[in-house]
Order: C-alpha cells, then sequence, then structure tokens
C-alpha cells in the first residue's frame, strides 16, 4: 500500500504535494494523538495518507479522485479492518473547502473534533517558522507554474490568504488555533507584503 501511495504521490512530481507532506501531517496527527485525542484514529490516519494522492493543480476533482482511490485502496489491502470508510472518505473530501468552513459546520462530538483537527493538521504549514512557511509558499506557486498563467495564480492566491486573515479562526479546533493562529497571521500577512 505505501509503495502505491508513493508513486501516486510522485505523480505528477510536485513541489510541496508530495509524500513528504503526508509524512508532516502524520507528525501532527501524533500531536494530536498526545493531545486532544483521536476517536477514530485509524480512518483518520488512512485519511491523510491518501488526502493528496491524486492532484494535478488547477483541477476540482482532486479531493474527489483522491477518495476514491482511497476506497479502492482500502478495499485491495484492508478489506477486514473493520474500517468506517465513510468516514475516510468525508475526511479527504472536506479538503476540498479549506478556508470556506467554520467550526460548527463541522458537526458537534467526537467525530467533529476528528473533522477540526484533521483539516487543521492540513493547513498546520501556515502557523510553521517563517523558513518553512516561505518553501512552501514558493513550493506552491512553482505547483501552479504550468498550470495556470502567473498574473491569475497571484490573484487567486491573494485572495485565498486574504480570506484565511479575514477569518475568526484560521484553524477549526481549539488545539491547533491555540498553538499556531498567531503564527498563521503573521506569516500571511507577510506573504501578502504586510497588507491584509
Amino acid at each position: 500500500m505505501f509503495d502505491a501511495l508513493r508513486a501516486a504521490y510522485a505523480t505528477p512530481p510536485r513541489a510541496y504535494h508530495h509524500f513528504g507532506h503526508v509524512e508532516a501531517l502524520l507528525g501532527h496527527f501524533d500531536e494530536v494523538a498526545a493531545g486532544p485525542g483521536w476517536a477514530r484514529p485509524r480512518e483518520a490516519w488512512l485519511a491523510m495518507l491518501y488526502h493528496d494522492a491524486v492532484y494535478q493543480p488547477g483541477r476540482r476533482d482532486n479531493e474527489a479522485r483522491s477518495a476514491e482511490l482511497a476506497v479502492h485502496g482500502i478495499a485491495r489491502w484492508l478489506p477486514d479492518a473493520g474500517l468506517d470508510v465513510a468516514h475516510v472518505v468525508d475526511l479527504i473530501e472536506l479538503t476540498a473547502r479549506h478556508g470556506a468552513l467554520s467550526p460548527e459546520a463541522l458537526g458537534d462530538g467526537p467525530d467533529g473534533d476528528d473533522r477540526r483537527n484533521f483539516l487543521d493538521c492540513d493547513m498546520a504549514i501556515l502557523g510553521a517558522d517563517a523558513a518553512a512557511f516561505d518553501a512552501y509558499d514558493r513550493a506552491i506557486a512553482e505547483e501552479y507554474r504550468d498550470a495556470v498563467p502567473g498574473w491569475l495564480y497571484r490573484i487567486n492566491r491573494r485572495r485565498f490568504l486574504r480570506g484565511l486573515l479575514r477569518r475568526e479562526r484560521i484553524y477549526l479546533g481549539d488545539f491547533f488555533h491555540a498553538r499556531l493562529d498567531a503564527a498563521a497571521r503573521a506569516n500571511l500577512r507577510r506573504a501578502m507584503g504586510g497588507r491584509d
């Protein structure tokens, strides 16, 4: 399964959304596990493995195709594991709506907490130290270099970053909000030239 995933994350070659991104998320997975915990850790872990397995800059169906790959992968390699595959799919497909979801929209209880923490793991890079954030920002631009004209990328990227800054909370759950919100806001303002 890991060999197939590593191959998927290498196709096409990616500057940011490669398997190293997954490995970083698994580090955040461990932080959540040691902190507030996961209600369904196996499903969250698998969703992290598969969430960007299909990634082509500019396409609107990457998340749906990644979720489909997860369904097939789980059926092939973990058929008798008793996993809630629908929950894995739900988590993966939520990543298509980064920056557009409120904490309340993700529901109450343990599953809502898992959704918030899962999405926050994927956005944790925004609150990284300045060098790591800048490397991420350059890598995203590199991924889009051949997908859309540079002027259009810059407009859409600025719109996305500005939208995040204007939100009351960048991170949907308390665990990441308390630790990373201030650093994320500083990084986003810097990326936008000090404007919000």
